[in-house]
């Protein structure tokens, strides 16, 4: 029977016997853990000596002796000779020392485990009887997968007193686009303060039922819980000692508010940290297929707010036919942005392309100019969320949703 132990090596003397590329392979995790490595061997591998010198590791040039046992909490024996690393198992055995044989595992007191890290949970597998290492890689392979999925219990049963937030871009709506760090934060999450748009009503359904679940989604001209107070939200929970996710559509630091949140966070000294999404503004154009630079079409990209007055520079970007112009929350805006755009002489046959519910079921791509977009939108009833593309790559998509060549050529 193995029984395992978690056992903290962070300042404790590790004992290496043997330099070669074994020992390459299990030194970085001891170094890792904070352990002060010694090494004893005559000679050293060349992957040894590289680690030996990147990580200052004390290193005896010779062969072991039973006095190197003298001061050592763990010894890891391979020195590729199996009788003395039986020799040096022994000799720990009778000096009462834990003595990982990675020559023969079974003669040794200890074993290192196939590990895997999510967050700040550590799993571990070894086999029981015989010592099968790449079974026991297997198997951590299987549960690492499902751990970076979020589809194992990840989160925490017992208070730490230490809360935190996480700032995780949702992106454009499917949940398969989040991150794999993003569905592991969200697995570990006591509360999700979650936003409308976004993968939200899907990753939602896989929280365990106890989560508390915040709604600040935000709609045109309804905003039922004002920016201040989404920021106390974080705050309050989070020095509450809970795990708080700010779940949000597209990428938190693109038109989310998400320097806001980060700020309130530090200034009231809670730990905080970002996870990128991919952002609506080169996902949903990709999902139709239009691809905002475009080799001899266009190489520059500018973004805009919709809700944003129109800018000089916006007026140059649009004239400047090596520029695509994007623009999101701009349905309601369109009329007005581009009314202004015409009387500045902006060219009325520029192409415009609007993507709606882009990565969904219901995404729908309209195509027009701007001379006509602004009647072509309404007689087609265009609704938010939508992605608005002005410039020569919004003529057509370059792929159509099957991933087949349109032959529309845009140069």
């Amino acid at each position: 029977m193995t029984t395992m132990l978690g056992l903290s090596l962070a300042g404790r003397s590790v004992l290496m016997v043997g330099g070669g590329d074994v020992t390459a392979r299990r030194l970085g995790r001891f170094v890792a853990d904070g352990a002060v490595v010694q090494i004893v061997a005559p000679e050293l591998s060349p992957r040894t000596a590289a680690l030996v010198k990147k990580h200052s590791v004390q290193w005896r040039e010779r062969a072991f002796v039973d006095d190197d046992l003298g001061d050592v909490w763990l010894v890891h024996t391979a020195t590729g000779h199996p009788a003395v690393d039986r020799a040096v198992a022994r000799l720990s055995d009778q000096r009462r020392i834990f003595c990982i044989n990675a020559s023969a595992g079974a003669h040794g007191s200890a074993r290192m485990t196939a590990q895997s890290t999510s967050g700040d949970v550590v799993v571990g597998v070894a086999s029981e009887v015989s010592v099968d290492p790449r079974r026991a890689a297997g198997v951590r392979d299987g549960i690492e997968s499902l751990l970076e999925a979020g589809r194992l219990p990840l989160r925490r049963q017992r208070a730490s007193g230490v809360g935190r937030v996480d700032l995780v871009g949702g992106g454009p709506g499917p949940i398969d686009l989040l991150t794999v760090r993003a569905r592991r934060l969200l697995a570990e999450a006591d509360v999700v303060i979650a936003d409308r748009l976004g993968p939200t009503a899907e990753v939602l359904t896989e929280l365990d039922t106890d989560v508390l679940i915040i709604d600040v989604g935000k709609r045109p001209g309804h905003h039922p819980v004002p920016q201040h107070r989404i920021n106390e939200l974080l705050v309050e929970h989070a020095t509450a000692g809970k795990r708080v996710v700010r779940l949000k559509g597209g990428d938190p630091f693109v038109y989310g508010r998400g320097g806001e949140e980060v700020i309130a966070c530090q200034l009231a000294g809670v730990p905080v940290e970002v996870t990128p999404g991919p952002s609506s503004v080169t996902s949903v154009p990709q999902a139709a297929g239009i691809p905002l630079t475009h080799r001899g079409t266009a190489s520059s990209l500018h973004v805009i707010n919709g809700q944003g007055e129109v800018s000089a520079t916006t007026l140059q970007s649009l004239s400047d036919a090596d520029v695509t112009t994007v623009m999101l929350m701009g349905v309601a805006a369109l009329p007005e942005f581009v009314g202004a755009a015409l009387a500045h002489g902006i060219r009325d046959d520029l192409p415009v392309a609007i993507v709606e519910s882009g990565h969904t079921r219901h995404q729908r791509t309209t195509h027009s100019t701007l001379g006509e977009v602004v009647a072509v939108s309404a007689s087609v009833g265009v609704r938010n969320p939508a992605v608005i593309v002005f410039g020569d790559v919004a003529r057509a998509g370059l792929l159509t949703r099957d991933g087949s060549h349109s032959g529309v050529h845009l140069s």
